[in-house]
């Protein structure tokens, strides 16, 4: 047991700054952090949308909000909007926040569901302010609805992924992270443990420390190349296995949302940034070649390239340990989901809070090193499986790849959890998994299962209250969101004057 004093962070990039930034910040008084970092080595950088956690990661790091939207090119991200998922033509949309206003045991889609099943028309995202709001392309940080103890606007951004960890790079080397541009060339272990013990860089030094953080991305220099830790292949239940990314001049339009667009063989995503649009193909190689992805691509971009096409190849799955050894791998290196929930940076920022937590400070000790193995497999299988669920539950039948998609076995987990959901509108959030009830209520009745049942309590309603509930509501929301700034105003409004 030896006392963890130096830890060594291998890669930069997004995962490699927002590690270095948040171990420094919390654990800077009683640890040494260095971070390597080729200049020379590119990094995959097409995570630009996050999700509403990312607000906990800034606050944590003491990021001024105005200062990392301008420092970002960042945009307003309010939800995600599917289109031509369930079927081509239709749209729906994850939309961050609450719905509707819930009551104690009993959610707010409950009374929809009833007001359904007596012939009310109104649409479910009737009654989502973030929806509302992001349709209309409005936005303004408001806590709650004016007047009300109902919720507000809950957010997160679209951001230029190599700006933000040049934000994160500035910001940790202030405050004392090491710095190293060099290359490893070659990694070092113990002979009897089989630990990592050094890495020697290309200009002949060599950096030792206690504990590896692996940042090299879908490399995996150390977690994989060095200590062969073994990889959970997810691609029977994701079968898009290659994206093509290219950015696009910025158009006139700001959207606080970004689109996902599905096609004949995967999907199309499109995130607007101030200063540009990022753009990419994600698809199944089996279904659709590379140069038909690229020209399908191409012939679908809302604006001009400006950059090359570039093609990136992965494979859906895990590492069988994320911490192993002395090593923990964090980001690409630890896996991949595909970004149709926006779930990269967050996995980023959760490893690095549990590794915070369970720090091994006077030693790596097995237990300590099962239960992060544990609780990172959980959640990555609970984000798996809401990914899943998109392909599974379409309607399409018009290519090979939606009727593979429909087809396919799934985990016994998202099984229970849709059967649950048709039969009886019950959905169970288990472990304090990532996405809440609402968003799985949003992507399943989105793409048309819509349950059998409602919970009981429903029915304490009056069909005269139950109208003016849905009434006060909406009404509430529309003069909200027409009483709010437009997007690309709101971010003028942040510009230094």
């Amino acid at each position: 047991m030896q006392p963890i004093k130096h830890v060594v962070i291998a890669g930069g990039g997004t995962a490699g700054w927002i590690a270095a930034s948040l171990l420094n910040k919390v654990l800077g008084k009683v640890i040494n952090v260095t971070l390597i970092e080729s200049s020379s080595i590119g990094t995959v950088g097409v995570g630009e949308a996050t999700i509403p956690p990312i607000m906990q990661l800034n606050n944590a790091l003491g990021i001024n909000e105005q200062q990392f939207i301008n420092a970002t090119n960042a945009t307003i991200k309010l939800g995600i909007e599917f289109e031509n998922w369930k079927t081509p033509l239709h749209s729906y949309m994850h939309a961050f926040g609450t719905l509707g206003k819930n009551f104690p045991f009993c959610d707010f889609y409950n009374f929809w569901l009833k007001g359904q099943a007596q012939g009310n028309k109104d649409d479910f995202w009737d009654f989502s302010l973030n929806y509302q709001a992001a349709k209309y392309n409005k936005f303004a940080p408001i806590n709650t609805i004016p007047n009300t103890s109902l919720p507000g606007l809950s957010y997160a951004y679209h951001f230029d992924a190599s700006l933000y960890a040049e934000f994160l790079k500035h910001l940790a080397t202030e405050r004392g992270v090491k710095h190293l541009d060099a290359t490893i060339s070659e990694v070092k272990q113990c002979p009897s443990s089989g630990d990592v013990q050094s890495l020697i860089l290309d200009n002949g030094s060599s950096i030792s420390g206690d504990l590896f953080i692996d940042c090299t991305g879908l490399r995996a220099l150390l977690i994989e190349q060095t200590l062969n830790t073994g990889f959970v292949d997810w691609s029977h239940y994701l079968p898009c296995d290659s994206a093509i990314a290219v950015q696009t001049a910025s158009n006139n339009e700001l959207k606080p949302y970004t689109r996902s667009i599905a096609h004949s063989a995967g999907w199309q995503w499109q995130i607007p940034l101030q200063h540009r649009m990022g753009n990419g193909l994600v698809y199944a190689s089996r279904h659709l070649s590379d140069e038909q992805a690229k020209q399908l691509l191409l012939e679908n971009l809302p604006a001009e390239p400006i950059t090359e096409p570039r093609l990136i190849k992965f494979k859906t799955g895990r590492r069988v340990k994320q911490w192993h050894k002395n090593v923990v791998a964090v980001g690409l290196s630890s896996g991949f989901l595909e970004p149709l929930e926006s779930t990269s940076i967050h996995l980023i920022q959760s490893t690095v809070t549990r590794l915070i937590k369970l720090f091994p400070h006077n030693g790596i000790s097995d237990a300590l090193v099962n239960v992060f193995n544990q609780q990172s497999i959980t959640e990555i299988e609970h984000i798996r499986d809401f990914i899943i669920l998109h392909y599974k539950l379409t309607e399409r039948t018009d290519s090979p790849f939606w009727r593979q998609c429909q087809q396919m076995s799934i985990p016994d987990s998202l099984k229970n959890k849709i059967e649950l959901f048709k039969q009886t509108g019950k959905l169970i959030r288990e472990d304090d998994e990532l996405f809440a009830e609402v968003a799985w209520q949003q992507v399943m009745i989105g793409q048309g299962l819509i349950p059998d049942d409602y919970g009981a309590l429903a029915d304490s309603l009056t069909d005269e209250q139950l109208t003016e509930l849905f009434n006060n509501l909406k009404t509430l929301i529309n003069s909200t969101v027409g009483q709010l700034p437009n997007h690309a105003v709101f971010l003028s409004s942040l510009k230094p004057s």
